[in-house]
């Protein structure tokens, strides 16, 4: 196998398979990137001397070769090279000759792979931030269309005070606001320049990092070399702590949409085309894409733990466990970008049930607007609560503030910010806006 550290010797079969693994199909992941930072780093070696202009062209030109055929999908790992980087550089020597490895002065695959990866996930965190942002625009939409459809609200499973489905689509839109900040956290920490730092201790080369900076679109380099190759691990974690937020999001409202589905509830609906049946029971109607979104967020939340585990008890420097953070990283950012999409694929296509307070079993939900009703009367809190137990245990409770199966949520008079009847939904899009700006 080609490899860009050969010495003379070559590993046996068995060990490349071992150490090499799932690598070669995750590199072409980073191709686009490593070309990127090929050429980024040859512009910035002609400037210090060690490329000439004609030198830098000729490599400038073929750097944009790979990077066609990578666009247009021509573009392979053979079967005997080990990696993308050794893949582009025995590209240019084929064509350029001994010039084609000139591209290697300055820099270690060390620093190579984490230009690669920080770009990479630059890119990804991006693109999961505007699938987010596009979800939470469905889930602002519907709040405002059914803003004033009642919905039991509950704790402990039990039935507890009004909400609705206003109340309880915009909840979670407002949740997806701190998510893109988790998101943008992430991309801060990724968006440091590592290009320069070698293996971690730098080189003799008068190299300009600052120069490679700009040229990449970091917002600053990371300084000191150490810390650059310190960065390894930590970039990965922050980037699943972030889409690990998301997954609980959506992992909490799969979990709300399988039980609304329940004909025990029946909140909510989706066309037959979006459930599944069974194979025994004719009536079924099952939520498998909820359970789905809800099962592969809970593989999300693991990611996390699974990057800890790996990169702890390690000292500083590079250590080929690395090599296996893109197997862990690299699916899940795949997982969370298919279940945003299909939560707001789901969405566009939901019913809502505007008949739910018709049903006899939410006689007790306005038991709190009574007693609040009765208070701001004159009679003392703890009275009025008192007075509507007892009647309740008694069997004979009744709701004075009109008939529930024909209340709108505008109808109980909840105006504080965040109630029923003042979702701020304005405000909460005006902090998603403020949110998404990582410029």
């Amino acid at each position: 196998m080609a490899t860009l550290w050969n010495k003379g010797t070559s590993a046996t079969d068995r060990v490349e398979e071992f150490t090499v693994g799932n690598d070669r199909i995750l590199d072409l992941e980073l191709a686009a990137y490593d070309v990127a930072g090929s050429k980024a780093h040859i512009r910035m070696l002609e400037s210090i001397g060690l490329l000439t202009s004609e030198e830098l062209s000729k490599l400038d030109a073929g750097l944009d070769r790979i990077a066609r055929s990578i666009a247009d999908g021509s573009f392979k790992l053979e079967d005997d090279v080990e990696d993308i980087h050794s893949q582009v550089e025995i590209l240019l020597t084929r064509e350029l000759g001994e010039m084609g490895k000139k591209i290697h002065s300055g820099r270690s695959r060390n620093d190579q792979v984490l230009v690669d990866i920080k770009l990479f996930l630059k890119d990804r965190l991006t693109g999961i931030r505007d699938e987010v942002k596009a979800l939470f625009d469905t889930l602002q939409d519907l709040s405002e269309k059914y803003k004033e459809v009642l919905l039991p609200g509950y704790t402990h499973y039990q039935i507890a005070m009004p909400s609705s489905f206003g109340l309880w689509l915009g909840a979670y839109a407002e949740s997806l606001v701190s998510d893109v900040q988790m998101l943008r956290g992430a991309y801060r920490v990724v968006d440091c320049n590592p290009l320069g730092s070698a293996a971690g201790y730098g080189n003799s080369f008068p190299l300009d990092r600052e120069m490679t900076t700009r040229l990449l679109g970091f917002s600053r380099p990371d300084y000191n070399s150490i810390a650059a190759q310190l960065s390894r691990g930590k970039s990965e974690k922050c980037v699943a702590s972030a889409i690990g937020c998301v997954a609980l999001t959506l992992n909490k409202f799969a979990s709300d949409c399988c039980m609304y589905m329940s004909p025990n509830f029946g909140f909510i609906h989706f066309p037959d085309s979006l459930t599944t049946g069974s194979s025994i029971m004719p009536h079924k109607k099952n939520p498998d894409v909820w359970e789905m979104v809800r099962g592969k967020c809970n593989r999300v939340l693991a990611c996390e733990n699974e990057i800890s585990m790996l990169c702890s008890n390690m000292p500083h420097g590079y250590h080929r466990d690395y090599q296996l953070l893109k197997d862990i990283l690299f699916p899940c950012l795949q997982l969370i970008s298919e279940c945003i999409s299909m939560t707001d694929y789901m969405l566009k296509h939901m019913e809502v049930n505007d008949r739910i307070l018709e049903d006899p079993r939410y006689a007790y939900l306005f038991t709190v607007e009574e007693v609040n009703r009765r208070t701001l009367e004159g009679t003392p809190f703890r009275e009025a609560y008192r007075q509507v137990g007892v009647e309740v245990n008694e069997g004979r409770f009744s709701y004075s503030g009109g008939d529930p199966s024909t209340l709108k949520a505008s109808d109980l008079g909840h105006s504080h910010i965040g109630s029923i009847g003042n979702l701020c939904n304005k405000q909460i899009a005006a902090s998603m806006a403020e949110a998404i700006d990582w410029n």
